[in-house]
């Protein structure tokens, strides 16, 4: 098990689905990842629901998703956050990265950027123009930047911005807070010091750190895992038909979550309750078992035999 005594004190990580379907085996594996990194750490585990996209969203799925979480286990140390009611610490944080000159209004359309290869209009404010009538988006002004982050189990990862092109927005036409913006003001607020995600949100990462710093704030520290994926290569999700957790079988499903974690599967086949389970999970974490996975395929652990 990896502790460290200044992380022993201080540590604060979250799981923060999108209640767009039920918890299906990625995303619980995404659950379960977050959730021994923090225990293993001695530290709190929060859930956020980032209902922030309506149009994206399922009726009751944050309450089945929360239900499923209970079932297997998982328990937050604090109330459960709900983006939905945030507003007015986005906009508050918004305001404060207009204040300090880090955004700006754009009324280009996606194709109208598609068609100039991300080049703005010169009515756009990325060049300087005076508000604009609605329908607009804010948009983050990113600078042009290479460099790279440590990332707790990928290591160094460099990346690459450029001004312009790589502006992400804020705020949508439609008057949503958009993701880079909700989840860092979240992760702030909140006080997350580390953040354990999937691989397909590693180029988030260099976007939220530039928020951040705009807000002169330490971001946490990053760590992301490969992803879940079928038989063809693909990212369990609601478009790939990934089925649902089964709620009713917390101990087979989270016995072939803890193999695809890397837990050795000795450390388990004695665990004969769901506590038991997570307790071995938690004492055999370690982030370099992960990191050295050179794929996560749900056949080879969920097909294989184990726990009934």
């Amino acid at each position: 098990m990896q502790a460290d005594a200044a992380q022993t004190l201080s540590y604060r990580g979250r799981f923060a689905p999108s209640p767009t379907g039920p918890l299906h085996q990625g995303s619980l594996l995404a659950a379960v990842a977050s959730y021994l990194d923090a225990k293993a750490h001695k530290g709190k585990w929060l859930v956020r629901i980032e209902d922030i996209d309506p149009l994206r969203e399922i009726p009751h799925a944050a309450s089945a998703i929360l239900k499923s979480l209970d079932a297997h286990g998982l328990h937050w140390d604090e109330s459960v956050v709900y983006q939905s009611q945030r507003q007015v610490l986005y906009q508050d944080v918004l305001a404060t990265l207009a204040a300090c000159g880090s955004t700006y209004t754009c009324a280009c359309s996606r194709s109208e950027l598609e068609v100039s290869a991300g080049r703005h209009q010169r009515t756009c404010g990325i060049h300087g123009a005076s508000q604009q009538s609605p329908p607009f988006a804010v948009r983050f002004r990113v600078p042009h930047q290479t460099g790279k982050f440590e990332d707790c189990i990928q290591g160094a990862v460099p990346y690459t911005l450029h001004s312009g092109t790589d502006d992400f927005v804020l705020q949508r036409k439609e008057g949503f807070y958009a993701y880079q913006l909700a989840v860092t003001a979240d992760d702030r607020e909140q006080g997350i010091t580390h953040v354990i995600r999937g691989l397909d949100l590693l180029h988030s990462t260099p976007l939220q750190r530039l928020i951040f710093q705009s807000l002169h704030h330490n971001p946490p520290e990053y760590g992301h895992f490969l992803l879940l994926t079928d038989a063809k290569g693909r990212k369990l999700s609601k478009q790939t038909h990934a089925r649902p957790v089964d709620d009713q079988q917390p101990m087979k499903t989270l016995y072939h979550v803890l193999l695809a974690l890397g837990i050795q599967r000795q450390e388990i086949d004695q665990a004969s309750t769901i506590q038991e389970l997570l307790e071995a999970g938690i004492q055999g974490w370690n982030r370099e078992n992960i990191a050295a996975k050179t794929n996560l395929v749900e056949a080879d652990y969920w097909h294989a035999e184990g726990k009934a």
